[in-house]
């Protein structure tokens, strides 16, 4: 059988056995898209389940998701999910021109894809901006460009938690721009238009209608996200149990079901704490040749061209103003061109001609290096 009908006879077979349990399970409602030919969707991106939340919308219409590099180095999972649904690699932390080039074939075959143009899951609840070449993609592939929101997506499943918090999510089409229009805008009239489409802002639609999402264990994780204490603004001195942040100082929050942190006081949202430690981690003062910050048992490889992977070992990972050390490897900031986050425990870079991981196995936050890179 011809790997394209084997997909969309499997597409129709997994979305039968999983619709109404992933419905359930979110308390999710959505509109279908109803289109005929290829397809170029893009939704906004606030949860790793969010290839299956969108595709609650694509009962008559299988698509080719673009997918995470790391997902091709499970080994037989890897092959099992080829032959069902072979996505599209992209690999965090370098220029994705070939997942460019894997999109523009299948349109242009008549394919349909799904790409999360933001290229991360969002930590704060808010739309991150989406990659730069991504209106220049839609407007050479020839197919109909489809925008799509994931409302509440956030708040049932945020990317540094534990478990689904049941309340209640919406995905629907916003946009459909058929190859006609898009031909007459440019990629940076595309690129606007997609932004705005799929912006969301977890915390405006709980302040205009407040939806609980009820979960154990709800604030835990959190301190994946946060890793700065206003209150006596030290790194990594964050802890999570139950529906409680505490930090060594005393400073203890209570993150409830709406989301919004109890009290109010210093932040009321994710959103507002995170905007502000970023502003403080760029101001803070970063001695050349002293240590910054630090975590322990971070496992370092380096990923091949097949997306095998080489373990370098396992040792501290150590930051500085101009250089992040693990183990005896050190990765001068200025030569590193493009580092990434994977979920909540993956840092991926890219430093001169090579691709390395590094795994954080205890939970760490890796946030604060990635951000720290991005001043340089």
């Amino acid at each position: 059988m011809d790997s394209y009908l084997r997909h969309q006879k499997i597409w129709r077979i997994l979305y039968a056995l999983v619709n109404r349990w992933i419905c359930r399970k979110f308390n999710m409602k959505h509109e279908d898209l109803a289109i005929d030919g290829p397809v170029l969707l893009i939704p906004n991106h606030v949860s790793a389940w969010d290839p299956l939340l969108v595709a609650m919308s694509l009962k008559h219409k299988q698509v080719y998701y673009v997918a995470s590099e790391h997902i091709f180095r499970l080994g037989p999972v890897t092959k099992l999910l080829n032959w069902l649904v072979a996505p599209i690699p992209r690999r965090k932390a370098s220029s994705g021109a070939d997942t460019v080039k894997a999109c523009l074939r299948h349109l242009r075959e008549g394919h349909s894809v799904c790409l999360f143009a933001e290229g991360e899951q969002s930590w704060d609840g808010l739309t991150q901006p989406i990659f730069p070449a991504t209106g220049k993609l839609a407007r050479s592939s020839g197919a109909t460009l489809v925008t799509y929101r994931i409302e509440g997506g956030y708040l049932s499943l945020p990317r540094w938690g534990k478990g689904v918090r049941r309340g209640s999510v919406y995905g629907h089409p916003v946009h459909i721009y058929p190859p006609e229009q898009l031909k007459g805008m440019s990629p940076a009239e595309i690129n606007e238009a997609i932004q705005r489409d799929i912006s969301e802002n977890a915390w405006e639609r709980q302040r205009i209608t407040p939806v609980p999402y009820r979960g154990r264990h709800r604030a835990e994780g959190l301190e994946k996200a946060l890793y700065l204490c206003p209150r006596c603004h030290q790194i990594g001195t964050l802890r999570t149990k139950d529906d409680r942040l505490y930090c060594s100082c005393g400073l203890t929050l209570r993150y409830a079901e709406t989301g919004f942190f109890e009290p109010a006081e210093p932040f009321e949202t994710i959103a507002d704490w995170d905007a502000w430690q970023r502003r403080a981690l760029r101001s803070m003062d970063k001695p050349v040749g002293e240590l910054l910050f630090s975590d322990e048992g971070m496992t370092l490889s380096r990923i091949g061209a097949g997306h095998e992977e080489e373990p370098l070992g396992t040792a501290d990972l150590r930051q500085y103003a101009d250089r992040l050390c693990c183990g005896e490897y050190t990765f001068l900031l200025a030569e590193i061109s493009s580092m990434a986050m994977v979920q909540a425990n993956l840092l991926l870079l890219s430093d001169r001609d090579s691709y390395y991981q590094i795994r954080a196995e205890k939970g760490a936050n890796l946030r604060k290096y990635l951000e720290l890179w991005k001043e340089k």
